[in-house]
């Protein structure tokens, strides 16, 4: 396959503002791959640093290519990559640490304070139609993983992070806040995960049904349903709403664990009530040494994310897809760089 010089990147110049620019296509080193992208998922990062430049210390002060949710193809290989590597179907966990830290070497590599993300100032993303990629973070996919699902990979990470440090154990009561995308992952993971019940609140009917199309023992209205007395051993906050996360709290059971997901500005928390009823609170970064259990997830049929996909748009159209009120009925949203537009963008 011949290798263009140049490739088409949708680029955010500036706060509300997206332009198709023509970029050289990266070249891989040593221990990269160049991947073409095949489709990479819209996150809801993506929107607010379309909409607002930033999200919290990041601030995008340079044009930036956005997306971090990504699959494609290995087109070429860097010097000390296998050549046999070229063609195979990946999704890439897209960020690359310094590997030289104590939470690089201890495993704990989403904490280095050296990493670079995709689609985070000042690192490019992926709403182009060439990247790399560390090998090792370029994941192969069986042919029963779609290109769509290879790119949901990423967010299915948030889902399986979150309930790994909620300890999720064989026929535990799960609480999960939030019935987005991330957390109908998450819920299908804490199910995979051995939990007995999950329970999903949310304020839209719609997404309460859809929680309970996708397992869930019970979906409830947290502006009617009391939560008090559920007794969760574990209580996964995917909405970042003050009200449902103080529900959360009330709700987990004394010992349990409360595990922030959702992006939450500043709110009270009752210090007595975490001490004297000893709950564990923790929150997630990104993930780790996920893709492996993601792979297994959805080759096996445990989750399935292509049907959260609803909708596609080509890379001229990044600015529509980055504005969520075109596609009032959307959850997940996806773009395929190798078109410049998709005639019907309902899946």
């Amino acid at each position: 396959m011949e290798i263009p010089k140049t490739m088409r990147a949708s680029v955010l110049r500036e706060v509300g503002v997206i332009e198709i620019e023509e970029r050289p296509v990266p070249k891989p080193q040593a221990n990269e791959v160049l991947v073409k992208v095949a489709q990479v998922g819209v996150c809801g990062s993506d929107v607010h640093y379309y909409q607002h430049g930033r999200i919290g210390d990041f601030v995008v002060e340079q044009p930036l290519i956005l997306g971090h949710e990504a699959s494609g193809v290995i087109v070429a290989v860097g010097s000390g990559v296998n050549p046999e590597r070229i063609g195979e179907r990946v999704s890439i966990e897209p960020q690359r640490s310094c590997r030289k830290c104590e939470f690089c070497r201890s495993g704990h590599y989403n904490l280095c304070p050296d990493m670079e993300f995709y689609a985070t100032p000042p690192i490019d993303g992926a709403f182009c139609e060439y990247v790399t990629i560390e090998e090792d973070f370029a994941f192969a996919l069986p042919d029963n993983i779609s290109d769509a699902a290879g790119a949901m990979m990423e967010p299915l990470s948030v889902g399986i992070s979150a309930c790994q440090k909620g300890g999720i154990k064989v026929n535990d009561t799960v609480l999960i806040a939030g019935a987005g995308p991330i957390g109908i992952m998450t819920l299908q993971c804490a199910l995979a995960f051995g939990a007995g019940r999950v329970v999903v609140s949310d304020i839209s009917e719609n997404r309460r049904q859809m929680a309970l199309s996708y397992g869930a023992t019970e979906a409830v209205d947290p502006r009617t349903h009391n939560l008090d007395d559920l007794g969760a051993e574990v209580f996964i906050d995917c909405s970042g709403a003050e009200a449902a996360i103080t529900a959360g709290i009330r709700a987990t059971r004394s010992g349990g664990t409360v595990v922030f997901v959702g992006s939450a500005d500043v709110i009270p928390l009752s210090v007595p009530e975490v001490a004297m009823r000893e709950l564990n609170v923790t929150g997630i970064f990104r993930y780790t040494q996920t893709w492996p259990i993601a792979r297994h997830l959805l080759a096996s049929g445990k989750v399935d994310v292509d049907s959260l996909v609803t909708h596609a748009f080509g890379l001229d159209e990044v600015e529509l897809a980055l504005q969520p009120e075109s596609t009032p009925n959307s959850l997940k949203r996806v773009v395929i760089p190798s078109v410049r537009t998709v005639e019907n963008h309902e899946r």
